[in-house]
């Protein structure tokens, strides 16, 4: 998504309207949002982001590859479709911010790496992973039984999703039967798609409706159309609904879930190619900047505290494989 024209056209239309007001405060010029009642500065979305960084530990680095030490330099893949808070464009729409380029930042920190990003679409993240393009992807990846066959993971954040409605529906999302028969916008290719086609196939096995599933290019879009009542709700990374409801003021959310489904919880994950040999050293460096205490300045930084994982796990269960 173009990520820059949705918040700052969100803050714009708010501003315009008074909701910034009524439901939180920003300021567009100084590139910041203030949800209600927050004491301190808010979110910063502006270009100047004053990043927390760490020193580089040589018994870490030492686990890289020799040709990525030499190098110097993190090769990351980042969605360019992702939400804020993740990975989007500050108010200058070049500067690339977000939890997932502060998290990615500071493992390059520890590796003693310069972090060089890539913003491209969802499907060309693993393409460049496929290739040797990337080293790493940092993009709200979650673990599946799946991927594992491909790529290495070791996990830094905890997988929710949510779903998301117009202040006021009074709807409540629990399980599949609370989804019959709406109209729901979600990101094609997601694990919260495959989520939802299964809960539509349950739904008609029970003799219910099955989900109308709608797909749409950026969050713009679903968003206008969620406005205009084109659709009943959106099921995305909690991250970024929580910070779309914080910013907006004119949605609420109805129901929030672990992006691996009953059962389990899911992880978000560094993601490299299988056997890439890296592994080791992103699970080591993610260790570290829980240790360090930097890893917990980021995530409540962004709002995400409470996806804060105690330790960094290398391939842990994830997301069961697809039945056919």
């Amino acid at each position: 998504m173009k990520t820059r024209r949705t918040v700052l056209a969100a803050l714009a239309s708010l501003t315009a309207l008074g909701v910034l007001t009524a439901c939180g405060s920003g300021d567009a010029a100084v590139g910041e949002i203030k949800p209600e009642g927050q004491k301190d500065t808010g979110i910063n979305i502006g270009p100047d982001q004053n990043r927390i960084h760490t020193a580089k530990v040589d018994t870490i680095a030492g686990k890289l590859p020799e040709a990525v030490r030499k190098r110097g330099t993190l090769l990351l893949g980042v969605s360019a479709n992702s939400n804020p808070p993740l990975a989007f464009r500050a108010t200058d729409d070049k500067t690339l911010i977000g939890v997932e380029v502060d998290l990615a930042t500071l493992v390059a920190d520890t590796l003693g790496l310069k972090p060089k990003f890539n913003p491209v679409s969802w499907e060309n993240l693993f393409v460049g992973l496929d290739s040797g393009k990337y080293d790493a992807v940092f993009s709200n990846v979650t673990v599946t039984e799946e991927r594992k066959d491909k790529y290495d993971f070791a996990t830094y954040r905890l997988d929710d999703l949510a779903f998301e409605a117009k202040k006021g529906s009074g709807w409540t999302v629990k399980g599949p039967e609370d989804v019959s028969g709406k109209r729901i916008a979600v990101g094609s290719g997601t694990n919260q798609e495959k989520i939802l086609v299964d809960w539509s196939k349950q739904n008609e096995k029970a003799g219910r409706k099955p989900v109308e599933i709608k797909y749409y290019n950026n969050a713009s879009d679903y968003y206008l159309a969620l406005q205009s009542g084109r659709i009943d709700g959106y099921l995305g990374p909690n991250p970024a609904v929580a910070y779309h409801v914080a910013a907006d003021g004119k949605t609420e959310a109805v129901g929030k879930f672990s992006g691996a489904g009953a059962g389990l919880q899911g992880k978000i994950a560094a993601t490299t190619k299988k056997d890439s040999g890296l592994v080791a050293a992103y699970a080591a460096a993610i260790d570290h900047l829980i240790e360090n205490g930097t890893y917990a300045q980021v995530l409540k930084r962004w709002g995400l505290s409470t996806e804060a994982v105690p330790k960094s796990e290398i391939n842990p269960p994830g997301l069961p494989r697809t039945k056919n």
